[in-house]
């Protein structure tokens, strides 16, 4: 069953940031910032600075802040401040399929709502949070910009390809891979039958992605999936190693026998492209292609 979309934004709506992770850099924020209200007219939460250890506050101001943003019949649309940890954390206060739809953006952390949010049938955005925002060229974020205002899928996207070829269609699911393996067995991981997974990470070494792949193989999940995209996998080498996480990765790939196509420039790299998660995608394995079946928004 095709999932719901987000309303289409226009120029100068009003946006909220929220920060349901953790604390963040103000400076780099500040400059993720300055293009948002470039575009939108963005509001700010009075906590959303709040620090508690490595969240952005306690629970309640964290889950009060997405809840009031996403209640709000002003706010068009929700992005993230920042990744780090803490979303898995509000998943159990909110009742997504309560509150008005809106495109959420976000990557990393934000994992896990986009996940919550799939299981309550709906789409929403992984792209650059605030804090990685000013680092992203001006195509990136026009390119962000036209996923949220424009319904007709967003352009093809190149990678490199796979060690499984193939061609293969499905709702595009997925994210980071260290989050995505912690909603297994919650009632927050949708239904993946089907489904072309999307998986990036930053900074863990080749063991533990084989450790992480290990365990999706196990809860069965490789089994329902029809196909397999990889993102960056940022900084996760391992030191004075006579292999590379590529190596590592495209070995688990072949395990799977699943088309796969990695190289693509989505998760914590220099260039993080947004993508629709929740809408059918056609993988070209062969080829090294994504292809974007529907856009992310309704006119």
């Amino acid at each position: 069953m095709p999932l719901t979309k987000p309303p289409a934004l226009k120029p100068f709506d009003t946006v909220a940031v929220v920060a349901p992770s953790g604390p963040f850099d103000r400076e780099s924020f500040d400059a993720g910032l300055a293009v948002l209200r470039s575009r939108y007219d963005v509001r700010l939460g009075e906590g959303l600075f709040e620090t508690a250890r490595y969240l952005a506050g306690s629970d309640e101001r964290r889950t009060a802040e997405l809840v009031d943003a996403l209640n709000n019949p002003e706010v068009k649309a929700v992005f993230a401040a920042r990744g780090g940890y803490g979303a898995m954390r509000v998943l159990e206060h909110v009742s997504l399929p309560r509150l008005p739809h809106k495109a959420l953006v976000g990557f990393s952390d934000l994992t896990a709502l986009h996940a919550a949010l799939q299981t309550a049938g709906r789409v929403s955005i992984h792209g650059p949070v605030v804090t990685q925002l000013g680092k992203q060229s001006a195509a990136v974020a026009q390119q962000l910009f036209a996923l949220l205002e424009n319904p007709s899928p967003p352009p093809v996207l190149h990678g490199q390809p796979g060690q499984v070829p193939g061609q293969v269609q499905g709702p595009l699911l997925g994210g980071n891979l260290s989050v995505f393996t912690r909603l297994l067995g919650t009632p927050f991981m949708p239904a993946l039958t089907g489904g072309i997974l999307l998986l990036e990470d930053v900074g863990e070494r080749p063991y533990r992605l084989d450790r992480m792949w290990t365990h999706l193989k196990l809860a069965g999940v490789f089994k329902q999936i029809a196909g397999i995209v990889l993102g960056d996998f940022t900084l996760c080498e391992e030191k004075d190693a006579s292999y590379t996480s590529a190596d590592v990765l495209a070995s688990l790939v072949q395990e799977t026998g699943l088309p796969c196509a990695g190289g693509f420039s989505i998760g914590h790299g220099e260039v993080n492209v947004a993508v629709p998660l929740g809408t059918r995608v056609q993988l070209d394995a062969t080829q090294g292609t994504l292809t974007f079946l529907e856009g992310a928004v309704s006119a």
